[in-house]
């Protein structure tokens, strides 16, 4: 067997890891795909180098590719039109590239979702990669430190002020499967039945509703806030809607979501946190772009 095929190899064994790391630093998919490819290119391009430890060595090669494009993508997400969402991904498919994480920890699990990669950008990409790299994926502070170039007394400084930046807006709690299948089950029936006094039910009295088009179609360029707000927008949104859409439902980041297809062309998927309150953050993905690596994602399953 030739070097650059025991080289492959090796990458392979690593490739979950490093994708798991780049979704989450930069919540795209499609780019995260690209960083990882970039990530095997410069590994190959070190074939001479000795490498004590690979896990370290990849890991920190696509720490730092990722650093770069978050300073990249700060600017375009500043420019962006309307809310700015994570693109989604599917979880309940054997060929998903994240399918070997359905027995991980739950700081990973819950590090998949929607709402916790909103939430991530509220950070800066140093506190991101730190945070992530700590708390999601277990590096020990000297370890991020070397990954990093800062020191381990920075790290741990870094990491505390992201943590606690994050804190308030972290779930506190999380329904049992069914019951969060039941609540997307429920809003799915009410909004097409026009329901408002069913619909507002499942919703939270603070709920909110974000919806990102990027400015491809029309829809509300800030979220909505409240039971009876948001409850009224997706009737409307129904009732509005040019020509019926066909919705199934499939596992996205993690958690049971709605997805609406025009013929054979994804739409629109809806995702949501629930509490034991019900519904209390909606995400509505409309943007062609970021629906592209997930409709890839559901044509394999075909």
């Amino acid at each position: 067997m030739d070097k650059s095929m025991n080289q492959g190899e090796a990458f392979e064994h690593y490739r979950v890891l490093l994708f798991s790391i780049a979704y989450r630093m930069t919540g795209s998919a499609s780019d995260a795909e690209d960083l990882v490819q970039e990530t095997y290119l410069r590994y190959q391009a070190s074939a001479d180098q000795e490498i004590v430890s690979l896990k370290a060595y990849l890991s920190t090669i696509i720490t730092r590719l990722s650093l770069d494009y978050l300073k990249s993508a700060r600017v375009v997400r500043e420019q962006y039109v309307g809310v700015w969402l994570p693109e989604p991904i599917l979880t309940s498919h054997d060929d998903n590239i994240l399918e070997a994480e359905a027995e991980a920890s739950l700081e990973l699990q819950e590090a998949l979702s929607l709402a916790f990669l909103r939430l991530l950008e509220s950070l800066s990409p140093p506190e991101r990669a730190v945070f992530l790299l700590h708390e999601v994926f277990h590096y020990p502070f000297p370890e991020i430190g070397t990954m990093l170039e800062k020191s381990t007394a920075n790290c741990r400084q870094i990491f505390h002020r992201a943590k606690q930046a994050l804190q308030d807006g972290r779930t506190r709690f999380e329904p049992e499967p069914q019951r969060q299948r039941q609540l997307v089950l429920g809003f799915l029936s009410a909004s097409q039945a026009g329901n408002m006094e069913a619909l507002t039910s499942l919703l939270a009295q603070d709920t909110v509703s974000w919806s990102d088009s990027g400015g491809k179609t029309q829809s509300n360029l800030k979220p909505i806030y409240g039971q009876q707000a948001v409850a009224r927008f997706w009737l409307n949104v129904t009732r509005k809607t040019p020509r019926p859409l066909t919705a199934t439902l499939a596992d996205i980041n993690g958690s049971p979501a709605i997805l609406y297809w025009d013929e054979d062309q994804l739409a629109v998927v809806i995702s949501m946190t629930v509490s034991n309150a019900g519904i209390q953050e909606i995400y509505a993905l409309l943007n062609s772009e970021k629906l592209a690596y997930l409709q890839k994602q559901l044509s394999h399953m075909l």
